[in-house]
């Protein structure tokens, strides 16, 4: 049994699977949404541990980790990646919840992306703190955008962010508002009703 997913050694295999997983990923629609289900997006179908290994490796490598003091993981499917980089570098993690706790400093964000609305929370960013940020997807960046601000006003500073798809113009647009670093490793779009990778 393979206990970690370390059984591709090269970044050019790691980028050709992440491609391959997404040739098989299904699309379906939500009223006028493009919703590609994915393993590393929505844990359907299965996440394998050389997908997940794939992606934390590619990140890993990216990040300078002498300037990152903690782990800001968005709930639900930013979780997996999140938590596996948090064993690999052994810097803590805080998680942006769909839930709210009513703890003191707990910071609570309205948040809506193409298919939803809701809030996410914040709890343990301190002042000062340089938070790497780690997330599935970016569509819209519905989610992302609100909580960049948050982290900005909570004193924090986002001194990396990575998220594994970068789908459609939702990065750009961040990327026009923020001047934090905003990194994706694949950038992908629904062309003809079906998912590609665009290189």
């Amino acid at each position: 049994m393979n206990q970690g997913g370390d059984t591709i050694a090269s970044e050019d295999e790691k980028i050709a699977l992440l491609k391959q997983s997404i040739d098989d990923a299904p699309l379906i629609w939500k009223g006028d949404y493009p919703y590609f289900i994915h393993p590393l997006t929505d844990g359907v179908p299965r996440q394998e541990s050389e997908l997940l290994a794939a992606a934390r490796d590619l990140v890993m490598q990216k990040v300078e980790w002498q300037g990152i003091d903690v782990i800001l993981g968005i709930e639900a499917m930013g979780l997996p990646l999140a938590a596996a980089l948090s064993l690999a570098s052994g810097k803590p993690l805080v998680i942006g919840r769909k839930r709210g706790y009513g703890l003191p400093g707990e910071y609570a964000i309205d948040q809506s992306t193409g298919y939803s609305k809701g809030e996410i929370y914040l709890n343990d960013i301190g002042v000062g703190e340089r938070i790497l940020l780690v997330d599935d997807v970016v569509s819209t960046g519905g989610t992302l955008e609100p909580i960049l601000r948050a982290i900005s006003a909570l004193g924090a500073v986002v001194a990396d962010c990575w998220v594994i798809f970068d789908k459609d113009d939702g990065m750009q647009r961040l990327r026009d508002l923020f001047t934090c670093p905003l990194n994706s490793l694949l950038k992908i779009a629904i062309i003809d009703g079906k998912t590609v990778v665009m290189d």
